[in-house]
Protein backbone atom coordinates (compact mmCIF):
# COMPACT_ATOMS: atom_id res chain seq x y z
CA UNK A 1 0.00 0.00 0.00
CA UNK A 2 1.87 3.31 -0.95
CA UNK A 3 0.15 5.14 2.05
CA UNK A 4 1.41 8.70 1.01
CA UNK A 5 -0.34 8.48 -2.04
CA UNK A 6 -3.22 7.65 -0.45
CA UNK A 7 -3.00 10.94 1.69
CA UNK A 8 -2.32 12.87 -1.49
CA UNK A 9 -5.37 11.14 -3.27
CA UNK A 10 -7.51 12.64 -0.47
CA UNK A 11 -5.71 16.36 -0.71
CA UNK A 12 -7.37 19.39 -0.38
CA UNK A 13 -6.20 22.68 -1.03
CA UNK A 14 -8.45 24.94 0.73
CA UNK A 15 -8.18 22.60 3.99
CA UNK A 16 -4.12 23.36 3.70
CA UNK A 17 -4.78 26.93 4.15
CA UNK A 18 -7.16 26.19 7.02
CA UNK A 19 -4.47 23.43 8.78
CA UNK A 20 -1.63 25.79 8.29
CA UNK A 21 -3.33 28.65 9.65
CA UNK A 22 -4.27 26.73 12.98
CA UNK A 23 -0.41 25.85 13.17
CA UNK A 24 1.54 28.81 12.16
CA UNK A 25 5.04 26.89 14.09
CA UNK A 26 4.66 24.48 10.89
CA UNK A 27 5.68 25.55 7.45
CA UNK A 28 2.64 25.10 4.82
CA UNK A 29 4.47 22.72 2.64
CA UNK A 30 4.16 20.40 5.55
CA UNK A 31 0.44 20.12 5.34
CA UNK A 32 -1.16 17.99 2.21
CA UNK A 33 -4.79 19.24 3.25
CA UNK A 34 -6.72 15.72 4.20
CA UNK A 35 -9.13 16.58 7.00
CA UNK A 36 -9.42 14.30 10.31
CA UNK A 37 -12.44 11.35 9.45
CA UNK A 38 -10.53 10.69 5.97
CA UNK A 39 -7.31 10.32 7.73
CA UNK A 40 -9.19 8.24 10.65
CA UNK A 41 -10.77 6.08 7.69
CA UNK A 42 -7.66 5.50 6.00
CA UNK A 43 -6.10 4.29 9.71
CA UNK A 44 -9.27 1.92 10.39
CA UNK A 45 -8.20 0.26 6.57
CA UNK A 46 -4.40 -0.10 7.63
CA UNK A 47 -4.93 -1.09 11.39
CA UNK A 48 -6.70 -4.16 10.08
CA UNK A 49 -3.55 -5.38 7.86
CA UNK A 50 -0.82 -5.59 10.71
CA UNK A 51 1.80 -5.61 8.26
CA UNK A 52 1.51 -3.12 6.63
CA UNK A 53 0.65 -1.09 10.20
CA UNK A 54 3.91 -2.22 11.22
CA UNK A 55 5.96 -0.84 8.38
CA UNK A 56 4.51 2.27 8.96
CA UNK A 57 4.56 2.74 12.61
CA UNK A 58 8.21 1.92 12.35
CA UNK A 59 8.91 4.36 9.39
CA UNK A 60 9.61 7.57 10.89
CA UNK A 61 10.27 10.68 10.50
CA UNK A 62 7.54 11.35 8.34
CA UNK A 63 7.59 14.46 6.58
CA UNK A 64 3.88 15.33 6.62
CA UNK A 65 1.48 16.29 9.40
CA UNK A 66 -0.81 14.06 7.82
CA UNK A 67 1.31 11.17 8.01
CA UNK A 68 2.19 11.90 11.74
CA UNK A 69 -1.74 12.28 12.57
CA UNK A 70 -2.09 8.77 10.68
CA UNK A 71 0.79 7.09 12.57
CA UNK A 72 -1.17 8.97 15.67
CA UNK A 73 -4.41 7.41 15.25
CA UNK A 74 -3.06 4.04 14.72
CA UNK A 75 -1.24 4.28 18.42
CA UNK A 76 -4.67 5.20 19.96
CA UNK A 77 -6.14 1.87 18.29
CA UNK A 78 -3.76 -0.32 20.13
CA UNK A 79 -5.09 -2.15 22.57
CA UNK A 80 -1.83 -3.76 24.22
CA UNK A 81 -0.91 -1.01 27.08
CA UNK A 82 3.01 -2.23 26.24
CA UNK A 83 2.90 -2.15 22.74
CA UNK A 84 0.86 1.30 22.84
CA UNK A 85 3.41 3.19 25.63
CA UNK A 86 6.56 1.88 23.19
CA UNK A 87 4.63 3.48 20.41
CA UNK A 88 4.17 6.88 21.93
CA UNK A 89 7.40 7.09 23.09
CA UNK A 90 8.99 6.06 19.60
CA UNK A 91 7.03 9.23 17.89
CA UNK A 92 7.21 11.98 20.96
CA UNK A 93 11.01 12.78 19.63
CA UNK A 94 9.20 13.87 16.40
CA UNK A 95 6.19 16.03 18.21
CA UNK A 96 6.81 19.55 17.45
CA UNK A 97 3.22 21.57 17.25
CA UNK A 98 0.31 21.44 19.01
CA UNK A 99 -2.10 19.75 16.27
CA UNK A 100 -0.46 16.41 16.76
CA UNK A 101 0.35 16.47 19.93
CA UNK A 102 -3.39 16.71 21.33
CA UNK A 103 -3.87 14.49 19.16
CA UNK A 104 -2.21 11.22 20.85
CA UNK A 105 -5.45 10.22 23.28
CA UNK A 106 -4.60 6.64 23.56
CA UNK A 107 -8.01 4.57 24.99
CA UNK A 108 -5.46 2.07 26.58
CA UNK A 109 -3.59 4.50 28.94
CA UNK A 110 -7.43 5.29 30.57
CA UNK A 111 -8.34 1.59 30.76
CA UNK A 112 -5.03 0.99 32.73
CA UNK A 113 -4.82 3.93 35.20
CA UNK A 114 -2.59 2.49 37.46
CA UNK A 115 -0.02 1.17 35.03
CA UNK A 116 0.46 4.50 33.39
CA UNK A 117 0.83 6.91 36.03
CA UNK A 118 4.53 6.30 36.27
CA UNK A 119 4.90 7.05 32.55
CA UNK A 120 2.58 10.36 32.41
CA UNK A 121 4.83 11.73 35.52
CA UNK A 122 7.88 11.42 33.09
CA UNK A 123 5.95 12.80 30.39
CA UNK A 124 4.90 15.74 32.31
CA UNK A 125 8.22 16.69 34.41
CA UNK A 126 10.09 16.25 30.84
CA UNK A 127 12.02 19.46 29.56
CA UNK A 128 10.79 18.74 26.19
CA UNK A 129 8.08 21.25 25.60
CA UNK A 130 5.54 18.86 23.39
CA UNK A 131 6.28 15.87 25.91
CA UNK A 132 5.12 17.48 28.98
CA UNK A 133 2.07 19.07 27.02
CA UNK A 134 1.31 15.41 25.80
CA UNK A 135 1.66 14.54 29.93
CA UNK A 136 0.08 17.16 30.73
CA UNK A 137 -3.16 16.58 28.36
CA UNK A 138 -3.28 12.89 29.35
CA UNK A 139 -3.76 13.98 33.31
CA UNK A 140 -6.56 16.45 31.95
CA UNK A 141 -8.32 13.72 29.88
CA UNK A 142 -7.90 11.00 32.20
CA UNK A 143 -6.95 11.62 35.46
CA UNK A 144 -9.66 14.18 36.75
CA UNK A 145 -12.90 12.42 37.71
CA UNK A 146 -13.11 9.48 39.79
CA UNK A 147 -9.03 8.96 39.31
CA UNK A 148 -8.34 12.52 40.29
CA UNK A 149 -5.28 12.50 42.77
CA UNK A 150 -4.60 16.49 44.46
CA UNK A 151 -0.85 15.64 43.51
CA UNK A 152 -1.18 16.02 39.78
CA UNK A 153 -2.11 19.63 40.86
CA UNK A 154 1.56 19.71 42.40
CA UNK A 155 3.08 17.66 39.17
CA UNK A 156 1.44 20.55 36.54
CA UNK A 157 1.61 23.90 38.51
CA UNK A 158 5.29 23.16 39.14
CA UNK A 159 6.21 23.21 35.99
CA UNK A 160 8.08 26.48 34.18
CA UNK A 161 8.73 25.64 30.86
CA UNK A 162 9.06 29.52 29.10
CA UNK A 163 7.11 28.16 25.64
CA UNK A 164 3.56 29.32 24.63
CA UNK A 165 2.12 26.54 23.82
CA UNK A 166 2.97 24.79 27.13
CA UNK A 167 2.10 27.36 29.00
CA UNK A 168 -1.55 27.12 27.38
CA UNK A 169 -1.83 23.58 28.36
CA UNK A 170 -0.73 24.32 32.01
CA UNK A 171 -3.56 26.97 32.17
CA UNK A 172 -6.25 25.05 29.95
CA UNK A 173 -4.88 22.11 32.96
CA UNK A 174 -6.11 24.65 35.31
CA UNK A 175 -9.04 25.91 34.19
CA UNK A 176 -10.58 22.02 33.78
CA UNK A 177 -9.31 21.46 37.31
CA UNK A 178 -11.44 24.75 38.42
CA UNK A 179 -14.28 22.99 36.42
CA UNK A 180 -14.03 19.11 37.66
CA UNK A 181 -12.46 19.60 41.08
CA UNK A 182 -12.62 23.18 42.44
CA UNK A 183 -12.17 22.85 46.07
CA UNK A 184 -8.64 21.13 45.53
CA UNK A 185 -7.73 23.44 42.87
CA UNK A 186 -8.86 26.79 43.29
CA UNK A 187 -6.06 26.97 46.70
CA UNK A 188 -3.66 26.98 43.76
CA UNK A 189 -5.04 30.29 42.37
CA UNK A 190 -5.54 32.03 45.28
CA UNK A 191 -2.29 31.62 46.61
CA UNK A 192 -0.49 32.10 43.46
CA UNK A 193 1.02 28.59 42.28
CA UNK A 194 1.51 29.42 38.69
CA UNK A 195 3.27 31.53 36.95
CA UNK A 196 1.75 35.23 36.09
CA UNK A 197 0.87 34.82 32.56
CA UNK A 198 -0.73 30.88 32.96
CA UNK A 199 -2.88 32.13 36.30
CA UNK A 200 -4.53 34.77 34.32
CA UNK A 201 -4.93 32.49 31.39
CA UNK A 202 -6.14 29.59 33.59
CA UNK A 203 -8.76 32.37 35.26
CA UNK A 204 -9.42 33.62 31.70
CA UNK A 205 -10.40 30.14 30.12
CA UNK A 206 -12.11 28.72 33.47
CA UNK A 207 -14.28 32.13 33.27
CA UNK A 208 -15.38 30.70 29.58
CA UNK A 209 -16.47 27.64 31.02
CA UNK A 210 -20.63 26.94 30.60
CA UNK A 211 -19.27 24.32 34.10
CA UNK A 212 -18.41 27.12 36.22
CA UNK A 213 -21.50 29.46 38.23
CA UNK A 214 -21.51 32.53 37.18
CA UNK A 215 -20.84 33.19 41.34
CA UNK A 216 -17.53 31.01 41.20
CA UNK A 217 -16.30 33.09 37.90
CA UNK A 218 -16.99 36.23 40.21
CA UNK A 219 -14.64 34.95 42.68
CA UNK A 220 -12.28 34.07 40.09
CA UNK A 221 -12.42 37.50 37.86
CA UNK A 222 -10.95 39.04 41.73
CA UNK A 223 -8.40 36.86 41.80
CA UNK A 224 -6.43 38.02 38.57
CA UNK A 225 -2.87 39.06 38.90
CA UNK A 226 -2.08 42.81 37.59
CA UNK A 227 0.93 42.59 35.66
Amino acid sequence: MDILKRLFDMSDEKYVAFSSKLTPSVARDLFIGVRAPSIKKLAKEIHSDKKVEEEFLKDLPHKYIEEYLLHIYLINKERDFEKCINNIDNILPYIDNWMTCDAIKPVVLKKHPKEAEAYIKAWVDSKDVYVSRFGIGMLMSYYLDDRFNPKYLDWVSSLRIDDYYHKMMVAWYFATALAKQYEASISYIKERKLEKWTHNKAIQKARESRRISPDVKEELNKLKIII
